[in-house]
């Protein structure tokens, strides 16, 4: 029997631990999104109950639903456009430029992405309360952005340092410089990490919840993720209501990556190897 047929069973069992892991909890989520307040306190609450669907009745009544879903998208998605405008030339200079300054930047973006989220927050919070930013959809999204980029950057930067630097030199030898060949050349072929990244960017800018319910003073400009825990009260937790609302936020995300899977899968897969 060769090594890669005995390899298929372990590879098949470990697959399955993971689908159990990362199942359960989703399956969990939608079955009590369909219970009763009382069915899901109840001690004897299992997987045989009658479905209700009071718990989406009333988040899609909740005006505040619609308006927390716009400011989930349009912090997702300046915070992807943000880290991407800095964290490509910054990841296109790092791949093809020789300096000892390089790996010295690149030790301190690792370093950078070692400290907690939950340091920055008084140094944050002091900064958007100085700029006037608190409160607003720019100073999430600079947030989020800074939280962010160094990692956008030290996974762009294999993208860029996969390109052949012979395809730089001879656009050099037909007169273009170094900023016509990052556009011409860098940007085209690194095209699918860059999906990838801002895929991956957009979904955690969606669910981040540290910052959103830090930086955000009034309830009703809340993201997803705050209206989420906005439903355990000083009384108690809605539980359906909580799940309802999980559900419905995970839809956007859920399209996002089902469009996004085969970069995801090639892509990170690339930047690892390369």
């Amino acid at each position: 029997m060769s090594v890669r047929r005995r390899r298929e069973p372990v590879a098949f069992g470990f697959r399955i631990v993971l689908y159990l892991v990362y199942g359960l909890p989703l399956l969990w989520i939608v079955l009590t999104s369909l219970k009763s307040q009382s069915e899901v306190l109840s001690s004897q609450a299992s997987l045989l109950f009658t479905p209700t669907f009071d718990a989406y009745f009333a988040a899609f009544a909740d005006p505040q639903l619609g308006i927390s879903m716009r400011q989930s998208a349009i912090i997702a998605v300046c915070t992807t456009v943000v880290c991407l405008a800095f964290a490509i030339p910054a990841a296109y200079a790092l791949a093809r430029f020789t300096s000892r300054i390089v790996v010295p930047v690149l030790a301190l973006l690792v370093i950078l992405q070692m400290i907690p989220q939950t340091a920055n927050l008084i140094p944050l919070f002091w900064v958007l309360a100085q700029w006037g930013l608190l409160d607003t959809n720019l100073g999430l999204v600079l947030a989020d952005a800074s939280m962010l980029l160094p990692w956008a950057v030290l996974l762009l930067r294999p993208f860029f340092g996969s390109i052949p630097v012979a395809i730089d030199e001879a656009s050099r030898i037909d007169g273009a410089r170094t900023l016509r060949a990052f556009f011409s050349i860098g940007l085209p072929l690194a095209r699918n990490g860059i999906l990838t990244v801002s895929s991956i960017i957009f979904l955690v800018a969606w669910g981040e919840f540290l910052y959103g319910i830090t930086f955000m003073l009034s309830p009703d400009k809340y993201p997803m993720s705050a209206l989420i825990a906005q439903q355990a009260g000083a009384f108690g937790i809605d539980w359906p209501s909580m799940m309802a609302f999980a559900v419905v936020s995970s839809i956007p995300v859920f399209v996002v990556y089902v469009f996004s899977y085969r970069l995801l899968r090639t892509g990170l897969t690339l930047g690892a190897v390369k």
